[in-house]
This record gives structure tokens, C-alpha cells and sequence, in this order.
């Protein structure tokens, strides 16, 4: 028997992790994944040589550094990073973040190292 779609409340499934850097997956569209995440602090400075990366800030701010400039985004603003572009978020508050992307894209990019991490669906 399948499951019939409901609708996914941000403001509650944010409510059910609290790790920083660490993103959950709370929905797919078509081969994309639609994810929430918590920052705080520096990421590392990576790129996606294959996709764009929606960053759409629900809470807080974040700073997405650019090597020509810093794009900073308050709530309700999103950004989209154009494929290989180098950036490294930055959020100097705890800040909630939705990603879209295309599913199995690996968050640090071409960056690689510790802050690797899959994305873990949220129920």
C-alpha cells in the first residue's frame, strides 16, 4: 500500500535535528532532493563541477563567500551557485537553510575531508 504525499511543515522538521553542518533530507523532486540544514560557524571552500546549488535562507543569515565577492542573505533570500563556482558559507548566528540539488550530490564538493557527510531523510 503506498503512502499518499502530505505536506512537509519546514518549521517542524527543524525542530527534530539540531546538528550544525549536517544535512536532512526532507523531500525529492524528480532526481533532486530538497534538504534543511543548521549552520554555524565556517564551512570549507568547495565547488560542484556538475550542478547548481540553491541556498534559500529560512532563519538567521548566511554569507556565501565568492572568490570575487561575498553574497550575504537574510530570510526569504535565496542564491544560486552557478556550477564550478568556488564558494565556502559562512554564518555567524546559528542559521536554517533549505538546499536543492540533485540527489547523491556530496556536500563538500571537490573539497572533500572531515565535514563530509550524506544526507539523512528526516520522517
Amino acid at each position: 500500500m503506498s503512502t499518499f504525499p502530505v505536506a512537509v511543515n519546514m518549521a517542524d522538521k527543524l525542530t527534530q535535528f539540531s546538528e550544525l553542518w549536517t544535512q536532512k533530507k526532507v523531500a525529492d523532486l524528480n532526481d533532486y532532493e530538497v534538504k534543511l540544514a543548521k549552520l554555524k560557524g565556517e564551512f570549507v571552500w568547495h565547488s560542484h563541477e556538475n550542478t547548481d546549488e540553491l541556498f534559500l535562507v529560512i532563519s538567521g543569515r548566511l554569507t556565501i563567500q565568492l572568490r570575487e565577492h561575498d553574497v550575504v542573505l537574510g530570510p526569504g533570500e535565496l542564491f544560486v551557485v552557478p556550477r564550478g563556482v568556488g564558494h565556502c558559507p559562512v554564518a555567524d548566528e546559528e542559521t536554517a537553510i533549505l538546499l536543492f540539488e540533485p540527489a547523491g550530490t556530496i556536500n563538500t564538493g571537490n573539497a572533500g575531508g572531515p565535514m563530509t557527510k550524506v544526507a539523512e531523510a528526516l520522517n
